[in-house]
């Protein structure tokens, strides 16, 4: 325990104020929320082509979290693996990766969803101009992936009537709303710079072994990084209905981590 508090207090600058700011954001957001102030909503990232986007969410997003866990568990890296990190690098350079490595995983993340949004809407074109239910069941699948009830009931009704314009022309409204309700989810969290914090510290001290809860024998740190990586692209691939975590923001953070490190490697004789 001693040793635990004398980590707290001698915290290097950046990851004590990262820890500080991510803990006020979220009590900001739940004090603001009992006044019906989403401040989520405002600051989370959401795609460009939501009416609610903001340049501005690419870095606010990264001091946003969805609840108590989800910054426990960021924060917890952060202080686990950033400290050895910004030791090495000092607070400058442990700052802007820190930083790069967040919005390199909102870029990708944005990247993955602008390849999604591109295929529906091709697919909404050919449905707007063929209305039929099969169509229509495919591109609520894809917007939504997993549709209330009563969407269902719509497209059982209109299997049974498949002609029917008033289906039809119902069936493009559903539609438009679903695509829109898809781009509107907002994306909040540390984890695309944790990420990049986890990548580094399995590039910089490759060997260092460490214990997992769940897995309690000592493991590698760059065998542990390939194994969170290897998941996360799985992950991103299956698109498992109603998994809401942004596997490919992770990616993204452990790729842009990962070119800056070889950058700096190249250009420079050691890290400061």
């Amino acid at each position: 325990m001693s040793n635990f508090k004398s980590s707290l207090l001698n915290l290097p600058p950046v990851v004590k104020n990262l820890l500080i700011i991510n803990a006020l954001m979220l009590l900001a957001t739940w004090v603001l929320g009992q006044t019906g102030i989403d401040l989520s909503k405002i600051l989370g990232l959401h795609f460009f082509a939501s009416e609610y986007f903001k340049p501005f969410q690419f870095i606010t997003h990264m001091f946003m979290h969805g609840g108590f866990s989800h910054l426990f568990f960021n924060m917890f890296a952060l202080f686990m693996f950033g400290r050895a990190l910004e030791s090495v690098w000092g607070p400058k350079r442990f700052l802007i990766y820190y930083m790069l490595t967040g919005l390199g995983a909102a870029a990708l993340h944005t990247f993955v969803l602008w390849l999604d949004y591109a295929s529906v809407m091709k697919a909404f074109t050919a449905f707007s101009n063929t209305p039929t239910p099969e169509l229509f069941s495919a591109i609520i699948k894809d917007s939504l992936g997993r549709p209330s009830a009563w969407v269902y009931d719509f497209a059982d009704k209109w299997a049974d009537n498949p002609d029917s314009i008033a289906y039809a022309n119902q069936g493009i409204e559903i539609a438009r709303r679903a695509i829109t309700e898809s781009i509107n989810v907002t994306t909040v969290g540390a984890s695309g710079a944790v990420y990049g914090i986890l990548l580094a510290f399995g590039m910089l001290f490759p060997n260092t072994e460490m214990m997992l809860i769940f897995l309690p024998i000592p493991i590698k740190a760059k065998y542990f990084v390939i194994g969170y990586g290897a998941i996360e692209l799985y992950l991103g691939f299956q698109q498992t209905a109603g998994d809401n975590v942004a596997h490919f923001a992770h990616l993204g953070g452990m790729l842009f981590g990962f070119i800056l490190i070889k950058y700096w490697n190249k250009h420079s004789n050691r890290f400061y």
